[in-house]
């Protein structure tokens, strides 16, 4: 699809004013950034290898070099991308020079590609041949205790609903658009992480402080009435609150390894190739299925 076909499912230009002025406030890099960086680091360093040319795309490279550093050659070095790019978000459409890194790190930021599958293109070509990709990303279910909160308040005031949280990627997609991009050997698994807050109103500054508030380029512009914030606090209090009576925010965050292709990875097998029978490795007797 060309990229005029694609449309805009976020705003960037807000986006990048969001975040720009989060990090300006020292709120960035927050908890999600930090948590994603440890995970990232742990399968970096599962990797039995050296590396050369590093690319690290976040909001401070400086846990995952730290990390890196020791894993280089003589040579090796390391190259800091903001994913504040000058006045746009870098990931949205990346152009790191053509097989030039031998790893890339996105620390995370995918979720927000307006194009998420030619962004991971993108990325996959920056990589030399058997390069990897190690990226982080929110998930489809990140906050949706949020979302069925302004879906219950305007619909209970307005008598409709409009897009308020963002419908981030599904793991079960996440594989699939990997391989949609040209990687090799994709790996996905996924973490929740459990934030508790005082109330939901804490909760929604705490993401608007993040950098986090809605940029969906659907969003309704009017301003929220006094009455459908105290419902959607109303509703999230009561709904999604400990016996302490604080309250409970998901972030899932989906984590992707994938491989620039490279003659020397392994290949799957050709259908039927088999030199033993299943039910021999697992030694259980065979049963064949009845014929419709």
């Amino acid at each position: 699809m060309p990229a005029s076909a694609i449309p805009d499912l976020f705003d960037q230009a807000a986006l990048h004013r969001n975040l720009t002025r989060a990090a300006a406030k020292g709120n960035l890099p927050g908890f999600l950034d930090e948590v994603a960086a440890t995970e990232l680091i742990d399968r970096f360093e599962s990797i039995s290898r050296s590396f050369s040319h590093v690319a690290v795309i976040s909001h401070d490279a400086s846990q995952i070099t730290e990390a890196v550093k020791p894993r280089l050659g003589d040579d090796g070095n390391i190259t800091d991308v903001s994913a504040l790019s000058g006045n746009r978000m870098i990931l949205n459409e990346p152009d790191l020079p053509a097989e030039t890194f031998d790893c890339i790190f996105v620390c995370p930021g995918l979720e927000w590609a307006n194009d998420l599958p030619g962004s991971l293109a993108r990325l996959r070509q920056a990589l030399k041949p058997d390069g990897v990709l190690l990226a982080a990303m929110l998930g489809g279910d990140s906050l949706h205790e949020l979302r069925a909160s302004w879906l219950q308040a305007e619909t209970a005031v307005t008598g409709g609903a409009s897009p308020r949280v963002a419908p981030f990627c599904d793991i079960r997609d996440a594989g699939g658009l990997l391989q949609r991009a040209g990687f090799a050997l994709p790996v996905v698994d996924t973490d929740r992480l459990k934030v508790r807050y005082d109330s939901a109103l804490a909760l929604m500054r705490d993401l608007k402080a993040l950098g986090l508030s809605n940029v969906l380029a659907e969003r309704r512009r009017s301003l929220v009435t006094p009455e459908l914030i105290a419902r959607v606090c109303a509703h999230y209090d009561q709904t999604f609150s400990d016996a302490d009576n604080r309250i409970r925010a998901t972030f899932q965050m989906i984590y992707l390894t994938g491989w620039s292709p490279h003659e020397s990875q392994p290949k799957p097998l050709r259908p039927g190739s088999a030199n033993t029978r299943l039910a021999d490795a697992l030694k259980v007797d065979e049963r064949k299925l009845p014929r419709d």
